[in-house]
């Protein structure tokens, strides 16, 4: 009986084993993740917010890809980390990428994240400097390196030449607000997400109260007025890179992945926020509620979808480029957003809002220091 027992064994063990190999043959092999880095404009921040959704919500992951997200900062050019093949994708405003192109690069912007832009200019209500036209003679404020395109292109328009010492003084501004808090330039550059803020959650010495935008003037490239906004944030990727089919494929599942992020974030921007702060932010929770805030505002609506630009918007964006001195001409080839264009209709197919038609702009309380 023993030994009818252990054959019996035997046999069942030999039959398993045969069901497992069978099973494991017939299940594909499971596909190793496609490597890819992001190279970021500046450091950990809400500006950047739908990206490490993407990274903490899975969707790169489930997108087949292992993304990597390499922060920037005042060193850093990120058209010079991807042309040197140090980065895949990057992000950058989308004037230096046709500066750039029209000096020989191969970078092509592939999407366009923000719709609007968010730069403007900043000066002290008491000062009477209330037009662009007043900077003239003024100490005026600016970072270098590739952020000056839409302030130089306004004072241009108002007849102040830049580079004309004589007409205006240009500061090269640190990347924080105190030569302005402190009185040492009469005008300051200050993204609407960013540097604002950080004026705002300063308290005025002389009342130890929190300045407010009644303190200031603020002039919004956007605004029709001052008439110089340019398309801003935008991803792009080498020419030679994209040629690739397997690359085309991988750059519409990056896009696809980071668009659900952004998507993720105008819809729950508390969540958004503590992925930034995860993710090594600098500055604190008050600051980049501000600021994710202040990103969905120049991102959403979206009228074509996420990652489109608006009707015109590229064309504006190369005429201001052009008329006041960035570029010569638009460079042939500088954007292509059939991958965007693929990458929306996918989430359209999933019944995914790409619009964001009826988001609002939510109230956010400023907080001393952004705390």
């Amino acid at each position: 009986m023993r030994k009818k027992w252990v054959m019996a064994v035997a046999v069942l063990a030999c039959t398993a084993f045969a069901t497992w190999v069978a099973v494991a043959a017939a299940a594909p092999e499971k596909k190793a993740a496609t490597k890819v880095t992001l190279q970021l404009k500046w450091v950990t921040q809400a500006q950047f917010a739908g990206y490490y959704a993407a990274l903490e919500k899975g969707y790169y992951d489930k997108a087949g890809l292992d993304v990597t997200i390499k922060v920037g900062g005042p060193s850093i050019t990120p058209e010079t980390v991807v042309a040197g093949k140090r980065a895949e994708f990057g992000i950058d405003w989308l004037p230096n990428l046709f500066a750039t192109r029209e000096k020989g690069s191969n970078l092509v912007s592939i999407a366009q994240v923000f719709a609007r832009s968010g730069m403007t200019e900043l000066t002290w209500r008491d000062t009477g400097i209330n037009t662009i036209k007043k900077m003239q003679g003024k100490k005026v404020g600016v970072w270098c390196c590739g952020n000056e395109p839409e302030l130089f292109a306004a004072l241009n328009k108002n007849g102040i030449d830049p580079k004309n010492s004589s007409d205006v003084t240009i500061v090269n501004q640190p990347f924080d607000m105190q030569l302005f808090l402190k009185r040492q330039v009469d005008a300051a550059a200050a993204m609407t997400y960013n540097e604002l803020a950080q004026v705002l959650e300063t308290k005025n010495p002389k009342t130890g109260k929190l300045y407010t935008m009644k303190d200031l003037n603020v002039f919004k490239m956007s605004d029709p007025k001052v008439g110089t906004g340019m398309l801003e944030d935008n991803v792009f990727v080498r020419d030679d890179w994209i040629a690739d089919k397997a690359n085309q494929e991988t750059a519409v599942k990056f896009l696809k992945a980071s668009f659900q992020g952004w998507i993720y974030c105008r819809d729950h921007m508390a969540e958004c926020v503590n992925f930034v702060l995860k993710n090594g932010s600098l500055l604190g929770k008050g600051h980049q509620t501000w600021m994710m805030n202040e990103i969905n505002a120049i991102t959403w609506p979206s009228p074509r979808g996420i990652g489109l630009p608006p009707p015109g918007a590229v064309a504006q964006t190369a005429k201001i480029a052009r008329t006041y001195g960035v570029i010569k001409s638009l460079p042939k080839g500088a954007t292509n957003y059939a991958y965007a264009a693929k990458a929306v209709a996918q989430l359209k197919k999933e019944k995914v809002n790409v619009t964001g038609a009826s988001w609002k702009k939510a109230t956010v309380k400023v907080t001393v220091g952004g705390k």
